[in-house]
Order: structure tokens, then sequence, then C-alpha cells
């Protein structure tokens, strides 16, 4: 009788060992292979509040996983069965289960882009901002200002106040959210930038530093000409000259500009009309990038007062009017030798 129960005792652990080795087996080869994916990669989801038993089905339901009783058995042997983070997550071809829940537990969510332009104006910002289908919409409809008030800047003119670059972000991040990011960013670096200016420039204020900065912005074709456009810019305002540059004009006329800059629009008075009024802008007139305000706080050295466009993005800038009308003939108008 006894020989009998250890031979039944025997078989129960021969069976339990090879279970084991078997259950062992599978899931260290769940764990260290990687998962079904083709092509780029896939997006998968991690919704608020979801469990690791409903992320596990569905990773298995999708065919991404073999296994969601093992996906669930890892992730409670390492601790982490409640540390799953809400978002979208990028699985890359090779990735394997443990890799992809490291993801969810660090909450690496996968990230959206877009880019501000430099020398768009808040409208083009706008519209790029509620085109995204990956941001959340919850200031359509509000006015310049209500967007400003929402901000925590109701009495600021948005214009220029946004960083130009690429941002990235999870989706569903809010429109109001990206914009304080890039209001903040602009702020930081027009800060950074004013505290290292160079000594006897003609502004008083950050603000108007940013004012010249956009103007810089938009008069430059040519990267390396933003210091020499500066100090031209510069030096007309220490000397009381008019900046008369066309983008403030096109500028304040708004909607009314159909493309093509006419002289009645240069006499046209306006608040932004640089040709009817002296110094600089009430406002931005753009978004100005790194490079343009720091050139407009570092304005190269020189004489010129004048430029005018060659036609390849480049500018001939003069000292004296004589010199600047003869450029304008040659370049502008196609007559007469060069200056």
């Amino acid at each position: 009788m006894r020989e009998r129960l250890f031979r039944l005792l025997g078989a129960l652990v021969l069976i339990v060992s090879l279970t084991g080795g078997w259950f062992g087996f599978g899931y260290q080869s769940f764990v260290s292979a990687p998962l079904t994916v083709a092509g780029e990669g896939v997006l998968v989801a991690v919704h608020p509040g979801a469990s690791l038993t409903a992320v596990a089905r569905q990773l298995e339901q999708d065919g991404l996983i073999s296994s969601a009783r093992y996906f669930s058995w890892m992730a409670r042997l390492s601790g982490s069965a409640h540390q799953l983070r809400a978002g979208e997550y990028r699985i890359e071809p090779g990735m394997t289960p443990r890799r992809l829940l490291q993801l969810m537990v660090e909450g690496k969510v996968h990230l959206y882009a877009l880019t501000l332009v430099e020398g768009w104006n808040f409208r083009q910002m706008l519209d790029a901002v509620r085109t995204s289908p990956y941001l959340s919409q919850t200031l359509t409809g509000l006015t310049d200002r209500e967007i400003m008030a929402r901000l925590g800047h109701p009495d600021e003119h948005p214009e220029g106040r946004f960083f130009p670059d690429t941002y990235h972000f999870p989706r569903q991040l809010s429109d109001e959210e990206f914009l304080r990011r890039a209001y903040r960013q602009m702020s930081e670096v027009l800060a950074y930038e004013w505290e290292r200016r160079s000594e006897g420039l003609p502004l008083r204020t950050p603000d108007e530093a940013l004012t010249l900065a956009s103007i810089v912005e938009k008069e430059t074709g040519l990267a390396s000409e933003r210091p020499a456009i500066a100090g031209v810019f510069v030096r007309r305002l220490q000397k009381g000259i008019r900046l008369q540059t066309d983008p403030t004009v096109i500028y304040g006329l708004g909607f009314d500009f159909d493309g093509n800059l006419r002289r009645r629009d240069l006499t046209a008075d306006t608040p932004y009309n640089t040709y009817t009024r002296s110094g600089l802008p009430p406002t931005p007139i753009a978004m100005p990038g790194r490079d343009s305000i720091h050139a407009a706080l570092h304005p190269a050295p020189g004489e010129a007062l004048y430029f005018v466009a060659r036609g390849d993005g480049s500018h001939h800038f003069s000292a004296t009017l004589d010199e600047h009308s003869r450029a304008v003939r040659y370049y502008q108008l196609k007559r007469g030798a060069p200056p």
C-alpha cells in the first residue's frame, strides 16, 4: 500500500515538474520573443482607467501578443500591474512584451509634431493649431483677446508672442496648453537675448526688440543678412528716419491686401505704415525666430541706411539715397548700370 502511494506521489511530482517546466519555457519565450508587428509599427492605446487585464486582452485580440495571461503575469511578477499609464504607445518591429510593458509603466507615449513657421502671423499660427487632428480644440470661436485672456495675458496683443519651432506632444493635448508652451518658449528666448543685447540700441523694452525682430524676419530672404538688415533699421531709428518697410504696410492692410502692394497703399496711413509714421509699429507683425531676435539685439555695424532686393534672395545695401536710387533702378526696374 505504501509502495503504491509513493508511486502515485512520484507520478504527481513528475506531472507538476513537467507542467511547470512547460509553463516556464512558454512564459520565458513569450517575454523575450518579438511582438507580432508588420511594417513600420503600430499604435496601441491605454485608455484612462483601463485595467491590466483589459489592456492585455486588447493586445491579444489585436494579434499583437500571443497570450493575455502571460502579459498579465509578467506585469504582476514585476510589480507593475497597477502602474500602467494612459496614452498611445508605438510598437516597433522587434519590440518585446517586456519592452512594451516598460513603455507603458514609464509613460513614454507616442508624440505628434506640429511646426510653427518663422514669419507666420498669429492668424496663420491659429489655423495650423486648429486644423491639427491631434490637439484637443478648446479655443474654437474665441476672439484673439479671449484667447490671450485664457492664457493669462488679457491685455496683450497676440502677434509675435509665440515661438516658431517644432513642438512634440501627446494626442489630445489641449490647444490652450500647446499655446501656453509656445508663449512660454518665446518669453524665455526673448528674455535670454535681451539680457545679452548690445549696448547703445534705440530699443527701450524687450517688446520693442520683439517688434524689430519681426520686421527683420519678414524682410530677410538670406539668413546671413539678418544682422545687416537689423543694422539698417537700428541706424534709421537712431537717426529718426522712418523705417519705410513694406511688410509693416502689408500687415496694416490686413484682409485688404490682395497680394499686390500699390503706391496708394504706401500713403494710406495706418498704425503699421512705416512710410507715414516714424519709429516702430505698435506690435510685432509676425513670429520672429531666435536668429532674428538675436540679430535685432546684435545688429551689424556699418553705414548702410537702405537696402533693395536683388531678386535672388539677397539685398544690395547702400549708405546714401543716391546709391540706393541707382540700385533700385538696376535691380527692380532693370535699367541703368550696377550701383
